[in-house]
């Protein structure tokens, strides 16, 4: 009987240990969802320590003394990553010092004159982050259904352009008329110039990645055409015309902070997103094409009206994050007005798994590297497009994550089911 006990003991496969990270925070798939793209913005950003140490003048030289003064060559680098990093953090969220002394005095005096200058640099990174934010959904609401909208920049341009026209040249109206109307023509410009890759797609079979590239060429040079004649300032500059007052979008504090509504808009558009693919059956039809073509039109979905209808509302939302850009911020369209967020929004989707609340955080952390890169430079003397590396290092983790569970020896949730399938499930 031990015999047998022992050799069925031994028959038996051995369970395979799991691993730190798994037992903390692996619970039903979720936790490598949030953790994973955690750990790529670590070791992007720790990766990047290296690179801001050693493409500084002062460190090199120190480091051909290691072996004579190692602990002050060591002192330096170190030196050089903190005041880079601090720099950067103190841009995108501000002193910690100067916002706790500034709300002391505010509820002590009600002054609000250091509150608002200690909280800039934060309200100034929410205002980065808000284009992002409708960009990012409107490629992730793409990649749900199967589409590469690589076209957001242009359609980001369509919509900017149509809200600045209703917004200079329409007057006499009340801001609660003005305001929204603007805001609606932007979007459905913006829908609209979607919705023709959209149906090329649908009907000819033309891939939506060529023609909403070739799309986004159309909108730059239709907006440099208006810029140089019928929307040009009268001084013939190639700016337009600066909006009514009537079509702002309100700020939500004083100047110099400039937080808008457009921020807390992109925070409901990504809720009505998640409300719309996962608790409406046209949202499941979209999943459903998107993961499965010819099942879902076995199952009686129209896929060439999803199609259509995907890019019109992927290039909506794009397209809103033009508009917020000129209605809250800027107030007139100039060249070049925007600063690649289009494109930028392609790695905020994969970033986020393509899921609302993913990209929401995902365009909050570009928009507090992108807040706190200016004064890196000016106060470490570190060259902005450092934190375009760091971004980048960030997309190709998330990209392959294979490379950050090889890291990190974390164990794949599943390597049989397919993505298409794995997004389908989520919500």
């Amino acid at each position: 009987m031990d015999k047998s006990l022992k050799k069925s003991q031994k028959s038996k496969p051995e369970e395979k240990k799991t691993s730190f990270w798994a037992r903390i925070f692996v619970r039903k798939g979720w936790g490598q969802v949030i953790l994973l793209p955690l750990l790529s913005v670590f070791t992007a950003l720790f990766i990047g320590a290296f690179i801001i140490a050693f493409s500084n003048i002062e460190v090199l030289t120190s480091w051909g003394k290691i072996f004579s003064h190692p602990w002050e060559t060591l002192a330096i680098t170190w030196n050089s990553i903190k005041t880079a990093y601090v720099a950067m953090f103190e841009g995108s969220f501000g002193k910690p010092v100067e916002m706790i002394a500034a709300v002391r005095t505010w509820l002590s005096t009600g002054m609000t004159k250091d509150l608002v200058a200690a909280f800039r640099p934060f309200s100034e990174s929410l205002v980065i982050a808000t284009p992002y934010i409708f960009a990012g959904l409107g490629v992730a609401l793409g990649f749900r259904c199967n589409l590469f909208n690589i076209g957001a920049e242009g359609q980001l341009f369509i919509g900017a352009l149509a809200s600045v026209f209703i917004g200079y040249s329409v007057t006499g109206l009340p801001f609660y008329i003005h305001m929204p109307l603007a805001v609606i023509g932007g979007v459905a410009a913006a829908g609209l110039w979607g919705a023709i890759p959209g149906f090329l797609k649908a009907y000819t079979g033309a891939h939506e990645v060529i023609n909403t590239m070739m799309m986004n060429y159309i909108a730059f040079r239709l907006m440099d055409f208006f810029l140089t004649g019928p929307m040009a300032r009268p001084d013939k500059m190639p700016i337009t015309p600066e909006i009514q007052t009537t079509a702002y979008l309100p700020t939500l504090f004083p100047s110099p902070m400039r937080v808008h509504w457009g921020f807390f808009i992109a925070l409901g558009a990504a809720i009505l997103v998640y409300w719309f693919l996962w608790k409406t059956p046209l949202g499941m039809e979209i999943r459903m094409v998107g993961a499965n073509p010819r099942a879902a039109r076995y199952a009686g979905v129209k896929n060439k009206t999803i199609i259509v209808l995907t890019m019109t509302i992927s290039a909506a939302l794009a397209g809103l994050g033009g508009v917020s850009q000129i209605l809250g911020v800027d107030h007139r369209l100039v060249r070049a007005f925007s600063s690649g967020y289009g494109f930028d929004a392609i790695a905020l989707a994969l970033l986020g798994n393509s899921h609302p609340f993913g990209v929401v955080l995902a365009s909050l952390l570009f928009g507090f590297l992108r807040g706190g890169a200016a004064r890196m430079q000016s106060i470490a003397g570190t060259p902005v497009e450092l934190i375009r590396i760091i971004q980048g290092m960030v997309i190709i983790f998330i990209a392959a994550p294979e490379i950050i569970r090889g890291l990190y020896h974390i164990r794949s949730k599943s390597k049989k089911e397919p993505v298409s399938a794995a997004l389908l499930k989520e919500g």
